[in-house]
């Protein structure tokens, strides 16, 4: 039997300034200026300005989400998992970007504190908040529903976490 060996990323990570982060993840002067639970099988959309702290968290232990950004400015550029995958890693902490979509190709998020990043690395590099596919892709939900006729209104709907953007 082989031994398994964790893969290598695609790219070098694009430099960081770790001592800038590291000083905005630790500065105890933050106010709280917005705070919303998002309820099971639901979503919810909020401007978050450049240069803020955005704080995601999981109060009842737990969960699976999907992290969808965009700029407000233009909608047209988004955040681009595949990218973000390819320069960072298939599962993204401390230190790693999230980057936006050509033309464009620039960090949307830099990720400054994992509250997540003990909780454990398989053999392979995984590990929490992956970039590996959505849980609400309704393209991989049509295709994995055994009754097409059905899939607009039927036990196959198309209800994802896209749906209420108009997808």
């Amino acid at each position: 039997m082989s031994t398994s060996r964790a893969p290598k990323p695609a790219y070098n990570k694009p430099p960081i300034d770790k001592e800038l982060y590291e000083r905005i993840a630790s500065t105890p002067s933050r106010k709280l200026t917005y705070s919303h639970t998002v309820h099971p099988r639901s979503g919810h959309a909020w401007q978050v300005p450049a240069g803020h702290i955005l704080r995601l968290t999981t109060p009842n232990g737990p969960q699976v989400g999907d992290l969808n950004l965009w700029n407000a400015q233009n909608l047209r550029e988004r955040f681009w998992a595949a990218r973000t995958r390819q320069l960072q890693s298939s599962h993204v902490s401390t230190g790693d970007r999230l980057w936006s979509c050509l033309p464009y190709l620039r960090p949307m998020v830099t990720i400054v504190q994992d509250s997540l990043a003990d909780f454990g690395t398989s053999e392979f590099g995984g590990r929490c908040h992956d970039l590996l596919g959505t849980r609400c892709d309704p393209y991989g939900k049509l295709v994995t529903c055994k009754h097409e006729k059905e899939w607009r209104f039927g036990p196959c709907m198309l209800l994802v976490c896209s749906s209420p953007l108009g997808f």
